[in-house]
């Protein structure tokens, strides 16, 4: 599939590339998407939540009542889960959410969200850009010239540009990652990938498998 490749101002520039059709045109793989952004949701959580139980609440062990002859039930101390103040009962405990998913899947489930981009015709091809200094408000240009500063997008660089990320630092619907870090989850969240011309190569060299 070819795409034209737009300059900053919004206009073609005559330049062509060709998109590999074994990363962004293969059949999507809804499963493997499914795996890939539930394994990144599941890092996400900190998994630091935690209660107490009966064994770690500040109150006496005295056992508050006979056991037997009162019409109510058997209570050993004050700290019973029973009672108000007393500990929780099987409460959460710190955990990690993490699991392990195979590196074909996480390529697969990467290929299939960028095809289903490509099929929704949500990808533009913008020639590489740099910034001397940092500068919001020729994001917010870039973006308008692309008709796309009412979308959330994601801008995909070849390689760290760290002018281009504190210049799109402070913009709500505008988000920049390198070729090598592009995530399913990156990729399905924003309405429109800009892809940069040198990353095109980039992202046929990191998803080869």
């Amino acid at each position: 599939m070819e795409l034209n490749v737009l300059n900053i101002k919004g206009s073609e520039t005559g330049r062509k590339v060709t998109l590999n059709d074994q990363i962004f045109g293969i059949e999507p793989n809804d499963h493997a998407i499914y795996l890939d952004v539930k394994q990144y949701l599941a890092n996400q959580r900190q998994g630091t939540h935690k209660s107490k139980e009966r064994s770690e609440v500040a109150g006496s062990t005295k056992k508050i009542k006979r056991q037997k002859g009162t019409g109510g039930a058997r209570a050993g101390a004050i700290t019973s889960p029973l009672f108000v103040g007393g500990g929780r009962i099987f409460g959460p405990r710190p955990r990690n959410y993490g699991f392990k998913l195979n590196k074909k899947i996480k390529m697969l489930a990467r290929k299939s969200a960028l095809a289903y981009k490509v099929k929704e015709q949500n990808i533009v091809v913008l020639e590489d850009f740099s910034f001397d200094v940092p500068k919001t408000r020729e994001m917010v240009a870039i973006s308008n010239n692309l008709k796309i500063s009412d979308k959330k997008s994601l801008f995909v660089l070849p390689a760290e540009n760290k002018n281009i990320y504190l210049s799109s630092r402070n913009l709500q619907d505008v988000s920049v990652v390198t070729a090598s870090e592009l995530t399913t989850y990156q990729i399905l969240n924003a309405k429109t990938i800009v892809i940069l011309e040198g990353s095109v190569e980039k992202i046929e060299e990191v998803f080869k498998l």
